[in-house]
């Protein structure tokens, strides 16, 4: 059979040519547009303690847009293409102010608002916030001011710039209470929805293991979940 003109003017690669036009090179484009990917665009996060029970649970995977608060320039502290501020009540991934780790908390106020916390009630410019939805509170002692931040703290505002930030299992949180305000150019993203959910509390392996915790270690009714 004759090879048709396309075929004839097409190069033929061989050895080492090959391999990288078939392999290395589509390996590096896919790299680097999944690289451009998590730099700008998503990051994925998985929930690894119990602070915003019962809204996210330990197993926990969720993917959080980096670019609603603005997509941060590698190596400063600049945003660009910022769609939206942080407003509170929004649930924020940030790169912890005391720790070389990221956390996931609840934006309780923002900067200029005055907050209050009075027998573990949350007050936000003198109005009192209802607890979130899935949130808890599971120690009914309350603990003065003096003693800690944890129950109550007197009025305060929060400087510009600055997020005050809490957990929804208030009794069970490390956040604002503690280590004082979020400075924005932290923030990483916003949680947007679960895409993936495993209880880590049921074994499948060893003597209490069970074919049913193999079906019921993954929520499977927790995903792609909204975050809210």
């Amino acid at each position: 059979m004759k090879k048709s003109q396309d075929e004839k003017t097409k190069p033929q690669y061989t050895g080492f040519t090959k391999f990288r036009k078939e392999w290395i090179e589509p390996v590096l484009i896919a790299f680097v547009l999944v690289f451009i990917f998590k730099m700008f665009f998503f990051q994925n996060f998985k929930i690894p303690s119990g602070s915003m029970e019962d809204t996210l649970l330990v197993g926990d995977y969720l993917f959080a847009a980096k670019f609603t608060y603005g997509t941060k320039i590698p190596f400063t502290d600049k945003r660009i293409l910022r769609f939206k501020d942080p407003v509170p009540g929004d649930i924020i991934i940030f790169r912890s102010p005391v720790e070389k780790k990221d956390l996931i908390k609840r934006c309780i106020a923002v900067g200029g608002q005055i907050v209050e916390i009075r027998n573990k009630n949350v007050y936000v410019d003198g109005v009192m916030k209802e607890l979130p939805k899935n949130g808890k509170i599971t120690d009914s002692y309350m603990y003065p001011g003096s003693i800690s931040t944890r129950d109550n703290i007197a009025p305060f505002r929060v400087p510009e710039g600055k997020l005050f930030m809490m957990g929804d299992n208030r009794d069970n949180s490390n956040d604002s209470r503690f280590w004082g305000f979020l400075p924005e150019e932290n923030i990483k993203g916003k949680a947007l929805f679960l895409y993936w959910s495993v209880d880590k509390e049921l074994p499948i392996f060893g003597k209490n293991a069970s074919l049913g915790n193999v079906i019921h270690k993954i929520r499977w009714n927790r995903i792609f979940d909204k975050i809210k």
